[in-house]
């Protein structure tokens, strides 16, 4: 496809033939019906069309011999009626003739119909505003063909520098010296369509002055698949000069709230936006945030950093502020090239105050380095609200009331938040056993609906109790089977927690609610216990037995309504109440644990369980007594109730020792040290002996005669 006026070649070459090395070609026009009109001949001047003949005169169409086997046909300019299918064709040269040879090929011509007009409406600016380069194009529409849209810059080198390129597959071009400004979003297309094309320059640097050129290219696709481009025509205009004023670098800050909070934990956000910014060039933005706890206008104002967003994009946090930076409580960002954001997840009561940023610009230095070049303050922004103190309160009522043993107790705890953020509630069911009296946690329910078992510790009754939610803001706790040692108050604990940044779980606040009593009056049986010895004295090696005997009033005659725990123990009475071991057990299903191998526990009859205490040693002496727990059968439910602990008075065994037995350890004892005295004091009057009395050897004695001379006279 070719453009009309536009000069158009056609080559024709012939191979493998034989004969002359020099080839003669004809070229000619196919037209309807199979009819073709002669364009031209190598070797006959006749071959000639009357009809095209001036065209070939005058030199418009004419042929070239490429070699000696090769030749092409020229068109100086093609017109549109030149469309067409051409062929190219040979006479046989080969020693035996099987007629000539030809090729086709088609040639398109489409009128040249595009026109460019390019405009510049301000072609004077200041450094910093912005440049508007529009071009409008118009062609007759051809199918298969593609527009593309270039703009170019002559500098004072002359020298045309490419700056972005739109087409003709819809790709942008960008110059390679402007692909980080392109990145940057300092060019931006203005497509409006009907033609009009335009490219905008913002930020206009001295260097953005020169002569502008708008430039318009037609394509169409060849190759295998259409996947190469060919340009088939272009125009160029000139666009004008753009002047730009340098100016000096001028902005503006203000600080606004989209986000203002109206509780705690709400979120807040600041926006620092950057107005009437000139003359930046190359310079770059940077941040400070700032915050205050006296109120705007204040002059005493002692201001604390929180962060600072340097001019290449790093955050540095402030000393006070780091730690909920690096945890995301609190982000600052860049939301565009001139706006910069503070935003706070959840605000607490101590971010109240005022809050302020700084604006600063900096400029590369020769060095590759960065020097500020201004900056700005911004005004202050006040974040304030009414605190407001998280409450929740808890109301118990009674759902069922528990009037004999072996019934069902039930109760509910409604629960009613404020100043809550989507708060969960724990709840946990306490039992004393006076008013006043140590609680003891019974079950509870997590936030996350967990229940969960806490001091309840009778393994047979742990499906007796049960906490559910009931509704939104409603729990509801069931005891079944109430025994008498069930009989105290209950109520519930309520702690309020609500979700922090992380969207874990923190505590507000917590509750009690009002107290619920099981008091029903116990009409069962009056039990009595009492312990008896057969010997309060024993000696080493002896079996020594004591008996538990529990006695039992207004019991029914039925044998099995009653069982009992019964426990020994060696040791004053407070080991019972202080969870003291037991030196021996027997439960009320006859299964008996001990803690000593020399002891054993036996029930005689119903009400009498007997110790035995086998080979007494002295360890064995000291006080006894016992505790017993009955168990009552529920002639209605048939589940067996826990009554009262009972615990006897104490009895005391002494194990005496034979004479020898208690003698031989204190003799032997005190035998055995006093030779080791007299050994030792052997031993040190020799060493004294010795070193104090022996002789000088250097003395040599007095004869004994000299002596007792002096003595006579």
């Amino acid at each position: 496809m070719h453009v009309e006026g536009q000069a158009v070649s056609i080559r024709c070459n012939v191979s493998d033939y034989q004969g002359p090395r020099d080839q003669d070609f004809e070229w000619s026009m196919i037209q309807s019906g199979d009819k073709s009109l002669n364009l031209i001949s190598t070797f006959d001047d006749g071959f000639i069309d009357p009809t095209v003949r001036d065209r070939v005169n005058s030199g418009d169409i004419s042929y070239k011999k490429l070699g000696d086997n090769s030749v092409e046909l020229r068109f100086k300019k093609v017109r549109a009626t030149d469309s067409g299918v051409y062929r190219c064709s040979t006479p046989s040269t080969d020693s035996v003739i099987s007629g000539n040879y030809h090729a086709d090929v088609e040639l398109k011509v489409i009128g040249d119909s595009l026109k460019v007009s390019p405009a510049i409406p301000k072609s004077t600016v200041s450094e910093g505003e912005s440049v508007e380069l529009r071009c409008n194009t118009t062609r007759g529409f051809t199918e298969h063909t593609f527009l593309s849209v270039s703009w170019s810059i002559k500098k004072e080198s002359g020298l045309l520098e490419e700056i972005l390129t739109f087409g003709p597959d819809d790709k942008i071009k960008v110059g390679s010296n402007y692909i980080q400004r392109y990145t940057d979003g300092g060019l931006r297309l203005d497509l409006r369509g009907g033609g009009f094309y335009g490219l905008v320059l913002k930020s206009a640097k001295p260097s953005d002055q020169g002569e502008y050129v708008c430039s318009a290219q037609e394509w169409v696709r060849q190759g295998e698949g259409g996947r190469n481009w060919r340009k088939i025509q272009e125009k160029s205009e000139d666009m004008g000069k753009v002047v730009v004023t340098p100016t000096d670098l001028q902005f503006k800050v203000t600080l606004t709230s989209s986000l203002n909070p109206q509780a705690t934990s709400e979120p807040t956000e600041l926006l620092c936006q950057v107005v009437d910014l000139l003359h930046l060039q190359d310079g770059r933005l940077a941040v400070t945030w700032s915050y205050s706890t006296n109120t705007p206008g204040d002059v005493s104002q002692k201001k604390i950093t929180i962060a600072f967003l340097n001019e290449q994009g790093a955050l540095i946090p402030g000393d006070e502020y780091r730690p909920r930076l690096d945890s995301g409580d609190i982000a600052v960002t860049r939301k565009e090239s001139n706006v910069f954001v503070l935003r706070m997840l959840q605000t607490r009561d101590a971010d109240m105050g005022s809050y302020s940023c700084a604006v600063s610009a900096w400029m590369p230095t020769r060095q590759a380095g960065w020097e500020k070049a201004k900056e700005v303050q911004s005004t202050p922004v006040s974040v304030q609200w009414t605190p407001q103190i998280p409450v929740v309160k808890v109301v118990a009522h009674r759902v069922r009331e528990a009037s004999t043993g072996g019934s069902t107790f039930e109760m509910t705890c409604q629960v009613t938040g404020q100043n809550l953020r989507n708060p969960g509630y724990t709840v946990l069911i306490h039992f004393a056993e006076t008013l006043g009296g140590k609680p003891r946690k019974v079950l509870s329910l997590s936030q996350d609906s967990v229940l969960q078992s806490e001091e309840w510790g009778e393994p047979s009754r742990v499906d007796s109790v049960v906490l559910e939610k009931t509704g939104q803001f409603e729990y509801r706790f069931r005891l079944y089977g109430v025994q008498v040692t069930d009989r105290g108050f209950y109520y519930c604990d309520v702690t309020a927690w609500t979700r922090d940044q992380k969207q874990e779980w923190t505590k507000a606040v917590s509750a009690e609610s009002n107290k619920i009593e099981i008091a029903f009056v116990h009409t069962g049986p009056v039990f009595n216990i009492s312990i008896h010895s057969e010997a309060h004295n024993a000696l080493p090696g002896d079996t020594v037995q004591m008996k538990c005997i529990i006695s039992t009033l207004d019991v029914s005659p039925n044998t099995g309504d009653v069982s009992f725990d019964v426990r020994w123990f060696q040791g004053s009475g407070w080991a019972v109440d202080n969870g003291g071991v037991p030196l021996i057990s027997m439960d009320r299903w006859g299964v008996v644990k001990k803690s000593s191998n020399d002891s054993s526990l036996e029930r005689t009859d119903r009400h009498t369980f007997v110790l035995s205490l086998h080979k007494t040693q002295d360890r064995d002496a000291g006080e006894y007594h016992c505790s017993a727990t009955p168990w009552l059968l529920s002639p209605a439910t048939g589940a067996w109730s826990k009554e009262k602990d009972l615990t006897s008075s104490s009895t005391f065994l002494s194990v005496q020792m034979q004479l020898w037995e208690s003698l031989k350890m204190p003799v032997g004892y005190g035998v055995f040290a006093a030779v080791i005295a007299g050994v030792l004091s052997v031993l040190l009057g020799l060493v004294v002996a010795h070193c104090c009395f022996s002789r000088n050897p250097m003395h040599t004695p007095r004869p004994r005669n000299k002596l007792m001379d002096l003595e006579m006279d």
